[in-house]
């Protein structure tokens, strides 16, 4: 039968703190996990609660407006392009072709 001595205690000693340990970083693994869940769920619920103006019948009318005001846009331009850059640019050309010299 072993005797309990000073060195048999110290073993058992290191043992019990390398399971204390251990223990340890498991309970702040969990408490850390805890943390973050809890810190996501209130980001989840205060983004549901928020009751901010933007919502879906402001963005279908920014959308609109975009289109509309792009469709006048493009619409000038054409006009601009067909009254007086194309006639200009196609006589021009005509010209450069008809160089009779």
């Amino acid at each position: 039968m072993p005797q309990k001595g000073a060195g048999s205690n110290r073993n058992v000693c290191m043992a019990d703190k390398k399971e204390k340990r251990r223990n340890h970083t498991m309970k702040n693994r969990i408490r850390n996990l805890k943390n973050r869940v809890s810190g996501r769920l209130f980001a989840g619920y205060m983004a549901l609660k928020e009751q901010k103006g933007e919502g879906f019948v402001d963005t279908a009318i920014k959308i609109l407006m975009a289109v509309v005001i792009g469709a006048l846009v493009l619409a000038g331009l054409y006009s601009l392009f067909d009254e007086t850059v194309l006639p200009t640019l196609t006589r021009r050309v005509q010209e450069m072709f008809n160089y009779g010299g």
